[in-house]
């Protein structure tokens, strides 16, 4: 196969998509254009390792460089796409290049959501690339205070890395349980008591109504109650949405990601990787967009598949981890609103247990806390449309 493969997004959904395609025997040409100017790294670790200082930046990259010079692609960093001409297979770049294609894999992933009062005080943070790391650390080094608005996976990761680093630390989200939409209120609850041994304090249910500053430096967070957390370092951790605004007037179908097809297709030669990537699940019976990482890297193999030749739906189970203090919590499948917790080794609450959740007595969703081996076995007791 010699046919020339644009991969836009040169994380591990792009890279990955790249690896596999040289595996299975594709010869041709392929160019991989990153925003960044960084080879491409894992984003897992920002919140955790890196931001705590226990990793070397380098440690997060995937690849050393006699790695990607073995793949036989093209990388463009530091660029960025900014339209595509679906009808001719070709992207423009930043800086005026056009590159074409006869396969295009969008993989742009995320881009952090904004505070619309956050202005230009000094002190306020969002996480998402590894140069955003970097400035957050540096910040935390020097902090007394640190408030974290937003209490879902990124915002807890967070909290709990600053609280580790001895940092007074306080969780805001309007929101009344922590992390909800991942886990739902049983096992939200948990997580926010988990925050609250280690010291933080958790105060959700209540919004953020402005940042103060004194200086041009922020001073504290204005809460809807009237109340004020003090704060010299305030990380905005409030979600992201689908890196699409590239894609404007494409003629792609984009609603909260680019819409594809059962195989990932989003269009004839196009197809999207990732947190980016809405497609419909057989399985579930609907459109699914997620944001975690093996989900990334499952997709990217099936991508990888499809523009081989397979023709094969993406069904998978899905999965994420989030790694808190001495709390490492696996959930396999998903956790609706109102689904309760039936306990299969230890009991909620203490140290280490599996778990099932359930509605209406099926199984959806398979729970580990420390306790991968428990997890993996909950699994396996799924319903099948789970």
């Amino acid at each position: 196969m010699s046919t020339q493969v644009l991969v836009v997004g040169a994380s591990v959904g792009g890279l990955t998509v790249a690896e596999a395609l040289r595996r299975k025997g594709h010869a041709g040409p392929i160019t991989l254009v990153g925003a960044e100017p960084h080879p491409p790294y894992d984003r897992p670790p920002l919140s955790k390792e890196i931001l705590a200082g226990d990793w070397p930046d380098e440690r997060a990259f995937l690849r050393d460089r006699a790695q990607l010079d073995a793949l036989g692609a093209e990388f463009v960093l530091g660029r960025r796409a900014e339209r595509l001409d679906a009808e001719a297979r070709k992207i423009e770049l930043d800086d005026g290049r056009t590159l074409s294609y006869d396969t295009l894999v969008i993989a742009t992933g995320l881009v952090p959501r904004r505070l619309s009062f956050q202005g230009g005080l000094g002190g306020v943070h969002t996480l998402r690339t590894l140069d955003q790391a970097r400035a957050l650390r540096a910040h935390l080094l020097t902090a007394l205070n640190v408030a974290v608005i937003g209490a879902g996976v990124l915002g807890c990761e967070i909290a709990a890395t600053a609280r580790e680093l001895g940092l007074s630390v306080t969780l805001v989200d309007p929101v009344p349980v922590v992390m909800a939409r991942q886990l739902g209120d049983e096992l939200g609850a948990l997580v926010a008591a988990l925050h609250v041994r280690h010291g933080v304090q958790v105060r959700t249910g209540v919004g953020v109504a402005g940042l103060a500053g004194d200086g041009g430096h922020v001073s504290g967070v204005e809460l809807t109650d009237g109340s004020r957390v003090p704060a010299d370092l305030v990380v905005v951790a409030t979600g992201s949405t689908p890196a699409t605004g590239w894609l404007a007037g494409s003629g792609l179908s984009i609603e909260d990601g680019v819409v594809c097809d059962s195989r990932c297709r989003a269009a004839p030669g196009v197809y999207a990787v990732g947190d980016v990537a809405r497609w419909h699940h057989e399985r579930l019976g609907g459109s699914v967009r997620l944001e975690n990482r093996t989900n990334v890297v499952q997709q990217a193999l099936a991508v990888a598949d499809a523009i081989m030749g397979a023709d094969a739906l993406y069904t998978p189970i899905p999965y994420f981890w989030t790694d808190q203090y001495d709390v490492k919590l696996q959930i396999h499948g998903t956790i609706p609103p109102g689904a309760r917790l039936r306990p299969v080794d230890g009991e909620p609450g203490q140290a280490r247990f599996a778990a099932l959740a359930e509605v209406d007595g099926l199984a959806v969703a398979a729970i580990g806390w420390n306790h991968p081996r428990g997890v993996m076995a909950a699994r396996r007791r799924l319903a099948p449309q789970s």
